[in-house]
């Protein structure tokens, strides 16, 4: 152990560990627990164990376990792919990672048939490394790691905010800078005059567990940022929107927009019963609104560092066809 470590063994450990073993302080409190650090010889599990300058310390890694979720052979829009890392186009309706209420049928299931030995583990199993997640029924791009160097630098990138991530959505309304309504929401404001900064704190909704809710006091700081590509009908009635996240929670641009008075078409839980007037669009475009199947929102950019090579990667996905037919006929 170097000069002056912390007192307790995780922190110290924490600290000394080389950065190339790629064992987070999560993966080393994990290994303590386990038995698998040595302390002069002798086993120590207690993560406060005092450690001292000089105490010789051994860690035991043991061998990568096989995921206990299954592969499934799910086609997969892969966007690009290397020895790191793995960008997909996620298709609306699949669920990121397996919970209650979707234990297969996943990305990760997916991942772990696409990907096979090529898999090296991240956190001692052998899965892929899931850093950001996008909702069942959004489309777009996510960025997954298949090795624990990549998840270590992908997390990283996020919890510091310098991942860039846009989205493109059509909303009720236009958030138009001139609207003096929008000028009494709080937490809404305007940068450069166009580009609508809402800036709250979310957290889970008190009685609805499935939503998220706006605070101003406790919860998680959440900024996102949102500007006009183009307008629909006439008085204008629907936008489509271009959202960059600065935080990234829970349906965050979902009840962000909400709050903001422009929830997203076709949003079941944050949308409201907003209809559009039939004097601004066409009888197309209302039936195409009302049973759009779902919200209207499609991650389009993601740019990041690339963890191993350190070059800057930038990834766009095209709006996929269900959002463009309902954006060509509410031009109609």
């Amino acid at each position: 152990m170097a000069e002056d470590p912390p007192q307790r063994l995780d922190k110290a450990l924490a600290r000394d560990v080389p950065a190339q073993a790629v064992l987070s302080r999560t993966r080393l409190s994990r290994l303590i627990a386990e038995g698998a650090v040595l302390i002069n010889g002798q086993t120590v599990t207690d993560q406060t164990q005092k450690i001292a300058a000089g105490d010789a310390v051994e860690i035991t890694v043991p061998q990568v376990q096989d995921s206990h979720i299954g592969p499934q052979d799910i086609p997969l829009d892969v966007v690009f792919e290397d020895d790191d890392l793995v960008v997909i186009n996620k298709a609306v309706g699949m669920v990121v990672h397996p919970a209650p209420g979707s234990p297969d049928g996943t990305l990760v299931n997916a991942l772990l048939h696409h990907c096979g030995d090529s898999l090296s583990g991240v956190g001692g199993q052998k899965r892929p490394g899931i850093v950001h997640r996008i909702d069942k029924n959004t489309s777009g791009l996510l960025v997954v790691a298949k090795t624990d160097r990549a998840h270590h630098g992908l997390a990283a990138q996020f919890e510091a905010h310098k991942v860039e991530r846009y989205y493109r959505a059509v909303v009720f309304g236009a958030p138009d800078a001139n609207d003096p309504r929008l000028r009494g929401v709080k937490g809404v404001n305007f940068e450069s005059g166009t580009i609508m900064r809402m800036t709250t704190q979310l957290a889970r909704h008190k009685t609805d567990r499935q939503r998220q809710a706006v605070l101003f006091q406790g919860g998680r700081h959440a900024v996102t940022r949102a500007r006009i590509v183009e307008r629909f009908g006439t008085p204008i009635a629907a936008s489509l929107i271009e959202c960059w996240l600065e935080t990234g929670r829970t349906h965050q641009i979902r009840v962000h927009m909400a709050h903001a008075g422009h929830g997203l078409i076709g949003d079941p839980v944050y949308g409201g019963r907003r209809k559009l007037s039939p004097k601004a669009v066409s009888a197309d475009a209302l039936d195409r609104v009302r049973i759009f199947p779902r919200q209207a929102l499609h991650a389009a950019v993601l740019g990041f560092i690339h963890p191993g090579s350190h070059e800057s990667m930038r990834f766009e996905a095209p709006i996929p066809a269900d959002m463009e037919q309902l954006i060509a006929v509410l031009r109609g």
